[in-house]
């Protein structure tokens, strides 16, 4: 029985898409440690799914680019162009064939909804919540979490 628990606990985890806002990962680079971090190491590991589309893909290399942006950070542009690709390596390419058009506070961020109800996530990982707080679609099998609270959920599994 605790081997079939076992076994269900990682089908879930292994199986657990999420999207990452460009903030999460720009957090990680940024800052020493902390919740961003340590869920970017938990993709890199491969212990979720990211979903990545075109959108996000253009958002996140061109933030990644900017080199004022960067200015304090510890690695280098070089360095910083290899952690993103080892980050794709990790993520699961999902096309968007349908806009929702939830209607955001930050009309921006509307492709990150579409994404993760085309690629099935369970959560959108963000430090903007207020921005998706206020939808005019609400989907029942999709969170919006912040880094710490998604750690705190992801330790109890």
């Amino acid at each position: 029985m605790q081997q079939l628990q076992s076994d269900i606990a990682y089908a879930i985890i292994f199986l657990m898409r999420i999207v990452l806002d460009t903030n999460i990962l720009v957090g990680a680079l940024l800052r020493n440690g902390g919740a961003s971090r340590e869920i970017l190491r938990l993709c890199l590991e491969q212990h979720i799914t990211p979903l990545i589309g075109t959108a996000l893909f253009t958002e996140m290399e061109d933030v990644l680019s900017r080199s004022d942006l960067f200015k304090k950070c510890r690695i280098d542009a070089t360095e910083r162009d290899e952690l993103f690709r080892a980050f794709l390596s990790c993520t699961e390419w999902t096309p968007i064939y349908y806009s929702w058009r939830p209607n955001l506070r930050d009309e921006a961020d509307n492709h990150i909804v579409d994404l993760a109800i085309a690629g099935n996530a369970s959560y959108i990982i963000t430090q903007n919540e207020r921005d998706f707080q206020k939808m005019n679609l609400l989907f029942p099998d999709l969170e919006i979490i912040n880094a710490a609270e998604f750690l705190k959920m992801w330790r109890t599994i």
